[in-house]
């Protein structure tokens, strides 16, 4: 009888633990990554903003971004990334670096979502997204050279393979120096993101000042 009072407190406590641990992991407004990925921002805290133009989160997320980008601290230095994890991804990715590359993306980021999501415009292929581009006063043949350059192949790349690192499923992501990433279904709301990173961010840049 004695034993069996014992089997049952053990299982009483393995279970309380059990159940304590998957409180405190369902709070946890942040995940680690599965392993620390580079950064490339010297002596700045580096935040990757992960997105794709067809998500309807990412661009309501945006107007938060911009706000925070006004205010946030000058030891983080932020970097947007577009997300590849489809084929239909793809073309979306070669106009962010193809507006980078040209030096117009200031001219089509935030226009871009807009068609997309607010005029409900269909802007999925090379085609559209060429059109898309001359509308904002961009010459179609610089559009053309600048989405066929290996350069921007070769950021495509880069996009995909750091999305596959960070072991992104869905977006938009927030990656924190390399270690750390977060998202609204993680943390639980936009306001929620912003606070994770600010306070991520502030713990990284003590550490690298120890």
């Amino acid at each position: 009888m004695k034993i069996k009072s014992l089997g049952l407190l053990i299982l009483s406590i393995s279970l309380s633990s059990f159940f304590l641990l998957s409180s405190s992991f369902a709070d946890e407004r942040y995940k680690k990554l599965p392993s620390p990925q580079p950064t490339n921002t010297g002596d700045k805290i580096e935040v990757v903003e992960i997105f794709w133009y067809g998500c309807p989160h990412c661009y309501h997320f945006e107007p938060v971004i911009e706000k925070w980008l006004e205010e946030k601290a000058e030891y983080i230095e932020f970097i947007r990334m577009p997300g590849v994890m489809g084929k239909n991804w793809l073309p979306h990715a070669r106009a962010f670096y193809a507006a980078e590359k040209l030096g117009v993306l200031d001219n089509i980021h935030q226009p871009l979502f807009a068609a997309i999501h607010k005029e409900k415009r269909k802007i999925l292929d090379k085609k559209s997204l060429r059109k898309f581009f001359v509308e904002q006063g961009i010459s179609g043949d610089d559009f053309d050279q600048a989405i066929q350059s290996k350069e921007v192949e070769d950021n495509v790349r880069h996009a995909f393979t750091m999305g596959q690192r960070y072991a992104i499923t869905g977006v938009p992501a927030i990656i924190i120096n390399g270690k750390y990433v977060t998202s609204a279904s993680i943390a639980g709301s936009f306001t929620e993101i912003i606070d994770v990173v600010n306070t991520l961010a502030a713990k990284e840049y003590a550490i690298m000042n120890e």
